[in-house]
């Protein structure tokens, strides 16, 4: 017998909600290739040419790995050719949640283009932000900005009736955030988060996605989850790809005040987010293409 999330309580909902995530149905499990992964970045003797080769002999990872080093989000002058290099210029944190998570990216491209133009482009935004403000590691944030609506496109492909709902609460004028509580007991970010930890990805990350629409939920990270809020209306602003809000999202204060920027280096922001956008345009149809070759 199915259960019907609407009349369960708010408590109720979010344990089932959780149970599901757990069992991740519907969505794919994780590649081999990431425990092996694992156990060689925690061995400190391992070398990055050893664990290039070992991704290497995944030729789906790395075509996708290579693909989303080269794209306009992480911006590189020069062309990343191999495994190593893409290791030597993104980092293995990157790296590792680029595997981790490249089938989810496959998804969101297949389920909603939109969503996906609206991640990468958080993406990009994210990493010339996260430069602006001087953040170390800002493959890394530019990686969360990429990850940040991960729990929609898990709504969709997991709670497939319940979205429909929450699209239809959406449409008739109630807030995406509240609408998804309303339905499932818990929002996106949570969503996208609790699966993060249960991937292992590293904290930063996931308390970025988090907190991206309520920066009081940020711990340790608070630069990085201001960054990929303003990053998020930002791309909003712009209307570059579509995500659940019908409208722009509100804008916390405290994002500006914890990275120190002003409205004219906002503009400034935006200026240099605009070619990259129409990079990642030419990223996007290219894709396109792969798909329907592929399919």
């Amino acid at each position: 017998m199915k259960l019907d999330l609407m009349k369960l309580d708010f408590s109720e909902k979010r344990k089932l909600v959780k149970k599901k995530l757990r069992k991740l149905e519907g969505l794919p499990t994780l590649p081999p290739i990431v425990q092996k992964l694992n156990l060689m970045i925690e061995d400190e003797s391992s070398s990055i040419h050893q664990i290039a080769a070992l991704i290497e002999k995944d030729q789906v990872i790395t075509t996708k790995i290579l693909r989303l080093a080269n794209s306009a989000f992480y911006g590189f002058p020069k062309k990343v050719s191999t495994v190593q290099n893409a290791l030597m210029l993104l980092g293995i944190n990157v790296v590792k949640v680029l595997i981790i998570t490249s089938s989810i990216f496959d998804i969101i491209y297949k389920e909603d283009v939109g969503l996906w133009e609206h991640s990468i482009g958080v993406a990009a935004c994210a990493k010339i932000l996260a430069e602006k403000v001087e953040l170390k590691d800002s493959q890394e944030v530019a990686t969360a900005g990429l990850l940040h609506d991960l729990g929609r496109i898990i709504e969709r492909v997991t709670f497939k009736e319940d979205y429909k709902k929450i699209s239809e609460l959406v449409e008739n004028g109630k807030d995406a955030l509240q609408a998804e509580k309303e339905v499932l007991g818990i929002d996106h970010a949570e969503i996208g988060s609790f699966l993060m930890r249960t991937w292992n990805l590293p904290d930063k990350l996931v308390e970025a996605v988090d907190a991206h629409h309520d920066l009081k939920k940020t711990k340790k990270f608070k630069k990085e989850a201001a960054v990929i809020h303003l990053s998020d209306i930002l791309i909003h602003v712009r209307g570059y790809g579509t995500s659940l809000y019908q409208k722009i999202p509100p804008l916390q204060e405290k994002a500006l005040k914890v990275l120190k920027l002003n409205l004219l280096e906002i503009k400034d922001i935006f200026f240099k987010l605009e070619p990259k956008l129409y990079e990642l345009k030419f990223f996007t149809e290219e894709l396109r293409r792969e798909m329907e070759v592929s399919s």
